[in-house]
């Protein structure tokens, strides 16, 4: 079997308050290997960004890692210190913001921004490293690269800061890109065209991606695989094409059922009754029963633990198909 080039086991992130340690990941599991596309999707405040956060190494206080493995091509980032991070960071292992803001300095032109993240990793002329800078924003649909090398980021519309930050990130062709909705403010043209171009380095360069978003219909085009989920643990993933085809939790069935192409024609959209619960509220048992019409009476008191069939793990008393004898 190939060692998968990211393992994460186990992996709990915790925010620490007056009332307590409050769990916003909870034993996430997960894996990915060269050239593949892990969708993570699911509600705002399931934990989506806080797993991405925790592999990358970002958690300040008051959040805080306390278990798990981070395993990057076998070696567990939780035991680097941070300058070895420093050093995976934007070169080996990159992460595209939700916020352009959180990537780019606003007193430094854009020019400057690329050659420090080419430069601090590389030792490549200054000629060299501005024709990679020219590359990287005409991949993604800066008209005239060259010159707006020299602006800085209050130059550029929200959209085109996005761009922006997604061409630092790939600069360095790193080998897993974590993706935090960076389609997000960008028009439907320029998200498919970086969509594509995404795809395409996953099959020349064998990069990885973990593409955390709620929009199902991205995942459904871009991603090889999908993990979804609710209240900081992982409720059902397998194939991308299988989950969304026959989903077995609930949950994801809901997810589905709430996209517009799902109603009739001049019907009512359907969507998932009640609110995810908040981080310091979560309920007994599993977490999603309050809001299940397909729950059971164990539902409320005992957390079911997580089941794999056929390559496809779910977490539920009640799943909608029956994976064993589906197969």
């Amino acid at each position: 079997m190939t060692t998968p080039l990211l393992a994460v086991r186990g992996l709990h992130t915790v925010f620490h308050t007056e009332e307590g340690a409050w769990p916003a990941v909870s034993g996430i599991d997960l894996s990915i290997g060269p050239g593949e596309i892990l969708g993570l999707v699911g509600e705002s405040g399931s934990g989506k960004s806080v797993t991405g956060f925790s592999i990358f190494g970002l958690i300040d206080p008051p959040g805080e890692v306390i278990a798990g493995e981070v395993l990057f091509k076998g070696r567990n980032l939780r035991d680097l210190s941070e300058e070895q991070m420093r050093q995976l960071r934007g070169d080996r292992i990159a992460m595209i913001f939700q916020d352009p803001l959180m990537t780019l300095n606003p007193v430094l032109r854009i020019e400057e921004q690329m050659l420090e993240a080419i430069q601090t990793h590389a030792s490549v002329p200054r000629t060299q490293a501005l024709q990679l800078c020219v590359e990287a924003l005409e991949m993604v649909g800066i008209p005239a690269p060259a010159s707006r090398l020299r602006n800085y980021p209050h130059e550029f519309s929200g959209g085109m800061r996005q761009r922006v930050a997604i061409a630092i990130a790939m600069l360095n062709k790193p080998e897993l890109i974590i993706c935090d909705e960076p389609t997000t403010a960008l028009d439907v043209t320029i998200q498919g065209q970086i969509l594509y171009r995404m795809q395409e380095i996953c099959r020349t360069h064998g990069t990885a991606l973990i593409w955390i978003t709620h929009d199902l219909g991205v995942i459904a085009e871009l991603a090889d695989k999908v993990a979804v989920m609710y209240a900081g643990k992982i409720v059902e993933s397998g194939p991308v094409d299988e989950v969304l085809d026959a989903p077995v939790h609930p949950y994801t069935r809901g997810l589905l059922d709430s996209l517009p192409g799902a109603a009739l024609p001049g019907g009512r959209l359907r969507q998932i009754s009640g609110m995810a619960p908040m981080l310091g509220n979560r309920p007994a048992g599993c977490a999603f029963a309050p809001r299940c019409a397909h729950a059971l009476a164990q539902c409320a008191t005992g957390e079911p633990e997580n089941t794999t069939v056929n390559g496809r793990t779910y977490r539920c008393f009640a799943p909608l198909v029956a994976l064993d004898s589906a197969a």
